[in-house]
């Protein structure tokens, strides 16, 4: 028995699938120098956390939109960090992959035309949401 053969497809307007093409690949990160990267010091039993949840955060959803694994992921970051002349130490991959475990990330987004962008916010959410 023999396979059937694939379908073809004839495109007809190569104007159009190449901007389409654009679009699809075009990616913005924001990132706001003010954000705190540094944990803030407590006073509580163990050792001190070195990132903040909103590092972790940024961390991880780039960890997500691109499908890497923990280290490429902190090489990616480290990468995105210089591209946006900030002198910040980046988590190892151990770091991401135990608080991972206490951060809930989920990117959700429709599917649109348009640039995808991903806003990095200047303080966590949780430390000024009242609703937890």
């Amino acid at each position: 028995m023999s396979n059937p053969s694939p379908a073809r497809y004839r495109t007809m307007n190569w104007s159009s699938y190449n901007t389409s093409l654009r679009k699809r690949g075009s990616l913005l990160i924001w990132v706001d120098k003010d954000m705190i990267w540094r944990a803030p010091r407590d006073r509580g039993p163990g050792r001190p956390a070195v990132f903040s949840d909103a590092a972790i955060q940024f961390c991880l959803s780039i960890n997500i939109l691109f499908r890497l694994p923990l280290r490429q992921t902190a090489g990616i970051v480290a990468g995105l960090l210089k591209l946006a002349a900030l002198d910040w130490s980046v988590p190892d991959f151990s770091t991401l992959c135990r608080r991972q475990q206490t951060l809930a990330v989920q990117i959700l987004y429709p599917r649109a035309d348009g640039p995808l962008n991903l806003l990095v916010p200047s303080r966590d959410h949780a430390a000024h949401d009242p609703a937890g």
